[in-house]
């Protein structure tokens, strides 16, 4: 059985994988905190009292989280991260608080980064199979430069479902960062309907297995 680790945190293998795929593809800058991002300069993430009803349901998603995502760990103290920001599909500033209402299942992902790439159409799996009103896979890419690169990656994989999120700034990587919950890529955090982050992990899974599966019927069903 897995062991966990606090807020999902990789095994040592894992850190090693990403660490040698980011290296070899120039992937330090991501952890070079930029600036002129609308990430690095917001407001402090509300309170986490704001999110007490959340903990409940956090325990809840426990049972779930084993198998094919047993590194995903549910968090202690749940907290809204609402400000963090990005690019939605039109190009326009999109934040977490837009998605108020539905589970979302938010990953950061890059073409550079090698178990991005190979979570890629798992995660488009989920979302065909899971997204609608109440749940949504939000992966948002981070890649710096124009998003031809992106796009091309996309359709050569087959990746249709998921919607095009995206932050060339990379200013939404170092805002996870910065509460604590990304130390490389890629990295996933589980919301509630209510904006309250109830479970993180470092590291790939296998979204489009039954137990990622199991676990995002679980979350949807403790909104």
């Amino acid at each position: 059985m897995t062991k966990k680790r606090p807020l999902g945190l990789p095994s040592v293998r894992l850190v090693v994988v990403a660490a040698l795929a980011g290296l070899t593809a120039g992937a330090v800058a991501v952890y070079v905190k930029r600036t002129g991002s609308g990430n690095t300069d917001a407001p402090a993430m509300a309170a986490s009292g704001q999110c007490q009803a959340t903990k409940a349901k956090a325990a809840t998603l426990k049972p779930f989280l084993k198998g094919e995502v047993a590194t995903m760990t549910a968090v202690d103290d749940p907290r809204p991260l609402s400000a963090i920001a990005f690019k939605g599909p039109d190009g326009t500033d999109r934040t977490l608080a837009d998605f108020r209402g539905k589970t979302v299942l938010f990953n950061l992902w890059a073409t550079w980064c090698v178990p991005c790439r190979k979570e890629m159409p798992a995660l488009d799996a989920l979302e065909k199979a899971k997204g609608g009103d109440d749940f949504e896979v939000v992966a948002v890419n981070i890649d710096v430069g124009s998003d031809e690169k992106l796009r091309t990656f996309l359709s050569e994989t087959g990746v249709a479902s998921l919607a095009y999120y995206r932050d060339d700034s990379m200013g939404v990587f170092n805002a996870v960062k910065k509460e604590g919950l990304a130390i490389g890529l890629p990295a996933t955090l589980l919301f509630d309907a209510e904006g309250c982050l109830t479970a993180a992990m470092n590291g790939p899974a296998e979204w489009a297995g039954a137990d990622a599966f199991a676990l995002v019927d679980a979350a949807v069903r403790a909104k």
